[in-house]
């Protein structure tokens, strides 16, 4: 160990050797090697629950709520958890308005951040999947825990 921090070897030089192996993983592994990109679930504030009650069952319990107009700039994200929330307070709910229901200010990540940060993220708060969001909070992907710990980044 001695002679590795004298010639200065970091863990990110033992990663680069051994790719395949757990801290390979974890140190090269990022969001955007797993988050999904294509057919994203979203829907504008306006929407009715119905529609997102289709999404979420179709598309595995997360939703993103895009801005009126700019189809891509994250409003919110509604999850399985917040219909059961509103389940439980009401039996009018398809009707009611995404944007009444959707967490406004929602944990995101981006695409090049470690797998692994992005999993400690979703554990620290309860979270399975979480929106990708560029420097301008575009959405550009959702990347799901599952997916994530089926990459190794746990």
């Amino acid at each position: 160990m001695t002679l590795l921090e004298v010639k200065g070897f970091r863990r990110e030089d033992f990663a680069a050797l051994h790719p395949g192996g757990v801290l390979g993983r974890k140190l090269l592994l990022r969001v955007a090697d797993v988050m999904l990109t294509q057919d994203l679930p979203t829907l504008t504030p306006d929407r009715p629950m119905r529609e997102c009650v289709m999404l979420l069952a179709e598309k595995r319990g997360t939703v993103a709520v895009v801005e009126q107009g700019d189809r891509a700039t994250l409003a919110g994200v509604v999850t399985a958890g917040d219909l059961t929330r509103l389940m439980e307070r009401t039996d009018k709910f398809l009707d009611i308005p995404v944007g009444d229901v959707m967490t406004r200010t929602p944990k995101a990540t981006t695409s090049d951040e470690l797998a692994s940060a992005a999993v400690s993220l979703m554990e620290r708060y309860g979270i399975m999947a979480l929106p990708v969001l560029d420097g301008d909070r575009k959405i550009v992907g959702i990347v799901h825990l599952h997916d994530l710990m089926k990459a190794g980044a746990v």
